[in-house]
């Protein structure tokens, strides 16, 4: 295992057993449940807009300590950026795991690339993607 490897276990591991802004927002102007039913992690995901602007975001769920993670650092990293912003990050992130395209993430976000780890066990993939497309779900309705 290379020392990447490692430090990657060690944010996802920190993520699972500390995960950010961990809860759920009532009321809230944007909820999403997402579910993936092959292994029955289950997440949900809710956010309040000041404006265009990601005021605040919970997410909270059960499942395995991949999929727990990235809810964690998605709700992190979309802490207080513009719907824009969040698209975009989303984008990135599901081309890094989907595409393996290089996201170009600044020091900001640098724990999102640990994630990318998981595309080494495919069966973990949709765990690590379930946050982000319920996240794009939710981003679905804004303006419906």
């Amino acid at each position: 295992m290379s020392l990447s490897d490692s430090l990657y276990k060690e944010v996802i591991l920190d993520h699972y057993q500390n995960p950010r802004f961990r809860g759920k927002l009532e009321p809230a102007d944007l909820y999403e449940h997402g579910i993936n039913p092959l292994c029955g992690d289950e997440l949900e995901l809710s956010i309040n807009l000041n404006g265009d602007k990601i005021s605040e975001i919970r997410v909270s769920g059960k499942g395995c300590s991949i999929s727990q993670a990235s809810g964690s650092m998605m709700a992190e990293s979309l802490q207080g950026k513009t719907v824009g912003e969040a698209e975009d990050i989303l984008s990135r992130f599901k081309n890094m795991i989907l595409e393996n395209q290089d996201p170009g993430f600044g020091e900001d976000l640098e724990d999102l690339e640990s994630m990318e780890s998981v595309k080494k066990i495919p069966a973990r993939i949709k765990c690590a993607v379930l946050p982000w497309n319920t996240l794009e779900r939710a981003l679905s309705r804004i303006g419906k």
